[in-house]
């Protein structure tokens, strides 16, 4: 009886394992086949598949309702892998289990881009396995008795976690380019890596910009406000049919800025935290290794030095104004580790103030004028994080007249996210002229500073149009500065934070670039 016991409970098992394998075939990318991978990564990946067995097993007492319970949890972050893939062309890693609570929190951030096709497969994988388990496989406990039941677990347990130490023992190295890693070591054991990777003691890189300053000649600190746009680029590269008017104070702005030009960023479609960081530290994505995905889940709540605790050493009250909550991505704890002194959240907003389904760029302009006019005894440093231009586009309709009044010729086919875009992208041109014109008025020096944080997700747009290169736009304009005179610089976004500081002249010129250090 108890070697038949074994044998029912090793058949669904190794089944099981192999159709993991075949399960891995459906991903976006599709890794490498499982015999030309590194044998450590083959053990890794059975090992987590026999623990996982064994917990479900320990639930259900149930051989095949176990393995087909674990393969729908595997059905789920394959189809979750492609839907990412698909809209922000990086696979699933590790760092994104984290989102699974947020889909529960912002369910309209997250959602709509699985899809129903994958919502509905992922569901019946899980009433599927759920009603053949239960209504159809008896418990091992009606003829197993509970030492050997207990016995068997342990078995397992006990190879399932050697094999898994051996595969992890060998450390296999890891290149940060997430598409890479899954193609070489698959799903497990790539999410295995990046979670040991993130574990890691941090050395926390640092920037010579945020250490030594050399003040304004007349002693007086310029007003500074740093807009980081929501998906925010020139999208007239797209399509030559766009009318030049979406963007006209922007580009009235650049004609008299301190220069401008095309940043690029660490994110592709979503994932703002990675611009958002790079920009307020200066540090690389390459710097600061497995942590480039989500710099705010570790290595920030260590505390680093950015440009706002920096400007704060020199007597600048900061703000950041982000109209959404501030617990999202751990804001709340992350930014007065960064030096800000104070978060403006959704919560002093208006829901009036929405334009489409998030606050609109104009009622945001009109709180950090607000904000300028009440700061007239200290300096001021306000960083604002946009909502409006978020995603997903698809949810929102075209509106009467906004073909004609975007476009100079009909868009091609399947451009329907690209109107919806365009209507919010010349909000965001309305609040960039709003708060030039604010900063225009106010006493002293007063700056500006404007970039995407990323391009939009718009794959039939792309495809109908041309695919974008990932860059966005910035500029740094000042008060008073000369029309004419702008000078022309592409840069990474790491860089543009010391350019600032150069050109507001609060640090002096670093020859020896930044240092690295632990």
């Amino acid at each position: 009886m108890v070697d038949l016991s074994w044998l029912d409970v090793a058949t669904p098992l190794f089944v099981g394992v192999g159709l993991s394998f075949l399960l891995e075939c459906q991903l976006e990318p599709r890794a490498i086949s499982p015999w030309r991978r590194h044998w450590a990564s083959l053990c890794i990946h059975i090992g987590i598949w026999f623990l996982l067995f064994v917990f479900e097993l320990v639930l259900f007492q149930r051989p095949w309702f176990a393995v087909f319970n674990v393969l729908a949890l595997l059905l789920l972050v394959v189809q979750v892998n492609n839907a990412k893939y698909h809209s922000l062309r990086e696979p699933f890693i590790f760092q994104d289990f984290e989102y699974f609570i947020d889909v529960l929190k912002h369910p309209r951030l997250y959602l709509p881009f699985l899809g129903v096709a994958r919502t509905l497969i992922i569901a019946a994988g899980f009433i599927g396995a759920l009603y053949g388990g239960i209504s159809f496989e008896p418990s091992l406990f009606e003829w197993m008795p509970n030492k050997d039941f207990l016995i068997l677990l342990i078995s397992l347990m006990v190879f399932g976690f050697g094999l898994f130490w051996l595969g992890a023992n060998q450390k296999l190295p890891v290149t940060f380019d997430a598409e890479i890693d899954l193609k070489q070591l698959g799903l497990l054991s790539s999410l295995w890596r990046y979670a040991e990777e993130e574990r890691k003691h941090c050395c926390i890189p640092s920037r010579d910009e945020f250490v030594e300053s050399a003040q304004a000649s007349d002693g007086a600190l310029p007003n500074l406000v740093v807009v980081q746009s929501e998906s925010f680029f020139d999208a007239r590269r797209l399509f030559s049919g766009i009318r030049t008017e979406v963007l006209q104070e922007f580009d009235a702005i650049k004609t008299s800025a301190v220069c401008h030009g095309q940043v690029e960023v660490p994110a592709w479609g979503a994932n703002t935290v990675r611009t958002e960081f790079a920009f307020l530290s200066g540090l690389s994505a390459e710097s600061i290794g497995v942590h480039r995905f989500n710099p705010y889940r570790k290595l920030a709540k260590q505390g680093i030095p950015t440009l706002a605790s920096f400007l704060k050493s020199l007597g600048y009250r900061t703000v950041c104004v982000h109209p959404y909550p501030a617990s999202f991505y751990a804001r709340d704890k992350v930014f007065p580790l960064l030096g800000f002194d104070e978060f403006i959240d959704i919560h002093s907003f208006n829901p009036a103030n929405k334009t489409g389904p998030y606050i609109g760029d104009v009622a945001l302009a009109e709180k950090v004028c607000g904000i300028l006019e009440a700061s007239s005894t200290q300096a001021i440093f306000v960083f604002v994080i946009t909502m409006e231009n978020h995603g997903p586009l698809h949810l929102e309709k075209v509106s009467e007249g906004d073909v004609d009044r975007l476009y100079s010729t009909t868009p091609p086919e399947d451009c329907e996210d690209l109107t919806i875009y365009l209507r919010h992208l010349g909000n965001a041109d309305r609040m960039a002229g709003m708060l030039r014109d604010r900063l225009d008025v106010l006493p002293g020096s007063n700056w500006l500073c404007w970039y995407g944080d990323h391009v939009p997700i718009m794959p039939k747009v792309y495809t109908a149009t041309s695919s974008p290169s990932g860059q966005t736009d910035y500029l740094l304009w000042a008060k008073d500065k000369t029309p004419g005179d702008s000078t022309h610089l592409d840069l990474k976004v790491e860089n543009l934070s010391g350019l600032l500081l150069q050109e507001m002249g609060l640090i002096r010129v670093n020859k020896n670039g930044s240092s690295d250090s632990c």
